[in-house]
């Protein structure tokens, strides 16, 4: 039987060990997103006369993701949530090192596809755990404060990013993050200690856990907050695609400079995130969701109407509405998960599981809708923005409107 942590259910009143260590974990997302943002344009150039973009290494990416996340939900429900990090950050790490090899985009993509199967073990435990150890309202608080841990990765990865293209060539960058998954699975053997208590574990079946899974399709609340969460990254992964060929491109930044924009609005986010916590000690967290969500639609709408009456609107115009975007995401993604988990303390790997899967297959549209509609304009990836943003306040309103009997979690 797993070595099951002694405190199951802390009061979060600082940022514990525990919690430090799964932000690590949570972190191989952006990073191995982020990093290699700037080497889009190296990549371009270094395969002008293969088939295939390189955005197209983003979406397989996400792919992978959406998939991974849903074996490793149930398998961690039955097995405990130590035992998939084992095997997934294992295989993160040895697909990097196939991505610094990959001869051609295509074999490029596949490495993103099992890099991402992998990774993703890190997400999906790390949600789960929070769940084991937390109630509702501290694990909103908890999923703010991995928004701190993690938010500094979108900030400094572009950075760093872009100097090892710069210096190092794009390849450097599959490199380090295979140094960077054997760093985590290091950590996680020595420093976290086994949440989930598998002694009543039913065995594994996977039968039984597709029926669980369309349970949770079932279930209004579950969507509500997990597909307008999912469709509002989707937004956001609409902007790691297309920001780019944008910024890059169109607007004329340097590659090496693109992570201070990048990260100026990943700051935005990390500081909603951390207001967020503060709030959870006065409002409920459907509340604050329901506002991060009106302000991130107003925004995107905003910004989409901008580009009707100007093919590129200037950097002063645009970048604040990106800014109040990204950090909208702050208010709503703590939130939305710790709402979704609230009642699936039992099969908190299976609900993280789908929850991560519906995100990822959503930004898996979005990135590929960008990855096909480049042109000198900002209007393509403002419109997808728009579009995937309102959808995901729409449907919160529908399942999750003021006053719902299915709105009322906390």
């Amino acid at each position: 039987m797993p070595r099951l942590s002694s405190q199951p259910t802390p009061r979060l009143t600082n940022l514990p060990g525990w919690l430090t260590l799964l932000g690590g974990l949570i972190a191989i997302g952006p990073l191995s997103i982020d990093m290699y943002l700037p080497a889009f344009p190296a990549m371009a150039s270094e395969f002008a006369h293969q088939p295939g973009r390189p955005e197209y290494t983003l979406a397989s990416y996400f792919v992978g993701m959406a998939i991974g996340q849903l074996v490793y939900g149930p398998i961690s429900d039955r097995f405990g949530r130590k035992p998939p990090l084992y095997v997934g950050l294992l295989l993160y790490s040895l697909a990097s090192l196939g991505g610094a090899l990959a001869g051609d985009l295509i074999s490029l993509a596949t490495w993103r596809f099992i890099q991402a199967l992998g990774g993703c073990a890190g997400i999906v435990i790390t949600r789960a755990v929070v769940r084991d150890r937390c109630d509702v309202r501290d694990s909103a608080r908890a999923f703010s404060m991995l928004m701190l841990v993690m938010g500094i990765a979108p900030i400094l990865a572009p950075l760093a990013g872009g100097w090892v293209v710069a210096h190092l060539g794009w390849r450097a960058i599959f490199w380090l993050l295979a140094g960077f998954g054997v760093i985590c699975l290091l950590a996680m053997h020595f420093g976290l200690a086994e949440s989930h208590d598998t002694r009543h574990a039913q065995p594994l079946n996977w039968l039984r856990s597709f029926r669980d899974y369309l349970g949770l399709l079932r279930e209004p609340a579950f969507m509500g907050y997990s597909l307008s969460s999912g469709l509002a990254m989707a937004g956001f992964f609409t902007y790691l695609a297309g920001s780019p060929h944008v910024l890059i491109d169109l607007y004329g930044i340097p590659a090496k400079h693109y992570g201070l924009v990048f990260g100026g609005n990943a700051f935005g986010f990390i500081a909603a995130s951390q207001l967020n916590a503060r709030l959870m000690k006065t409002m409920q967290p459907t509340r604050v969701l329901r506002r991060g969500m009106r302000a991130i639609t107003l925004a995107a709408l905003a910004l989409a109407a901008l580009t009707a009456f100007m093919p590129l609107p200037p950097l002063w115009l645009a970048l604040p509405l990106l800014l109040v975007i990204i950090s909208s995401l702050g208010f709503i993604l703590p939130n939305a998960n710790a709402a979704a988990l609230a009642t699936h303390g039992q099969r908190a790997g299976t609900a993280s599981a789908l929850i991560g899967a519906l995100q990822f297959g959503l930004a898996t549209l979005a990135g590929m809708a960008m990855g096909v509609s480049q042109s000198p304009r900002l209007a393509p990836m403002a419109t997808i923005m728009a579009l995937c943003i309102l959808s995901g306040w729409l449907v919160h309103r529908w399942l999750l409107g003021k006053g719902s009997r299915h709105a009322t979690c906390d």
